[in-house]
């Protein structure tokens, strides 16, 4: 029988990650504490997957506070690109959001929409301690497709350039619930909440 501590450190210290966590999992009962507040450093990623960097981290938080801790790494495949940027989505450019999203589209320039195919993935791991011998692991995706520019101001990262094919919208349009609902993160939370159950 697993036995899943309420009190749980999210190893992140990005703070678009930290309010969808807080939302969704504040609201299934957890009390959720940022890494920030044991001052846990941010772990090097020097997986080459998704679950790889997500395991490191959530570790790393479980040592350093003592807690159960959950972990995510996240970001966006485009197919042109043969799955880039992928795991370095955040440090893509090297200088943030804005840079990523300018670099995408630089690399994306003159390509057609049908050949602009792109799916945000998200890997959640959760350990009950820094020894745990078997983490749960989630997975989840958010297919779409990269636009042409930059729209609407909600979210973070590459938001503002995913278009949702299955709302026929930008990410950045839509709000914190509609994309809690659908999005990568979201599905793969509600995965994790129901092998934690």
């Amino acid at each position: 029988m697993k036995i899943i501590p309420q009190k749980i450190v999210l190893a992140s210290g990005n703070q678009g990650k930290l309010r969808e966590f807080f939302r969704i999992l504040g609201s299934a009962g957890f009390e959720i504490v940022a890494q920030s507040e044991f001052n846990a450093p941010d772990v090097d990623e020097t997986g080459l997957t998704f679950v790889e960097n997500a395991i490191l981290k959530a570790r790393s938080a479980a040592q350093h506070t003592g807690l159960a801790a959950l972990a995510d790494d996240s970001g966006i495949e485009v197919d042109y690109l043969n799955g880039q940027p992928g795991i370095y989505s955040a440090r893509y450019s090297g200088e943030g959001d804005d840079a990523n999203n300018l670099k995408l589209l630089h690399a994306l320039e003159g390509v057609p929409d049908e050949q602009r195919s792109a799916r945000f993935r998200c890997c959640i791991v959760f350990m009950r301690h820094a020894e745990d011998p078997s983490p749960l692991i989630a997975d989840a995706s958010w297919e779409g497709r990269i636009m042409h520019q930059l729209s609407g101001h909600n979210g973070f990262g590459y938001d503002p350039l995913f278009h949702v094919t299955s709302h026929n919208t930008c990410s950045a349009v839509l709000s914190p619930d509609e994309k809690n609902a659908i999005s990568h993160r979201g599905q793969a939370l509600q995965h994790i909440l129901k092998l934690m159950s």
